[in-house]
């Protein structure tokens, strides 16, 4: 496996393993603790987390594959880059942090899509 790809794995594997922590932290231990428009934010940050820390694992084992494929390393930086924005702006505000963190949540979604369109245009091309 190249060293790019073993990074890229480890990542997604840690995004993974703290998407499914927080998700059990969220349905478990904030219940109740959080008002429910906040809780339902939450809950939407942990499943965009997830489920783009499954792309970013796609894209490990395509870059592995296909080493020279720019744009498979290129999506798995924008979804890193989309979790970080996006779903870590929320579970900030959601918990409480200041309001401002929230602002970084659009520019995440936009990194996400990029991921995937980088993703489809290197399949294309192959």
């Amino acid at each position: 496996m190249t060293p790019i790809a073993r990074t890229l794995l480890a990542i997604a594997a840690l995004a993974l393993l703290i998407a499914t922590g927080l998700g059990a932290y969220a349905s478990h231990g904030l219940e109740g603790v959080l008002e429910p428009r906040a809780l339902a934010s939450l809950d939407t940050a942990i499943d965009y987390h997830f489920f783009h820390a499954l792309g970013l694992l796609a894209a490990a084992i395509l870059v592995d594959r296909c080493p020279d494929a720019w744009l498979f390393r290129a999506a798995a930086v924008l979804f890193i880059a989309g979790i970080v924005l996006f779903s870590g702006s929320i579970y900030v505000t959601a918990l409480g942090g200041p309001a401002g963190f929230g602002r970084a949540a659009p520019l995440g979604g936009v990194s996400f899509m990029a991921g995937w369109l980088a993703l489809a245009v290197g399949a294309l091309r192959r």
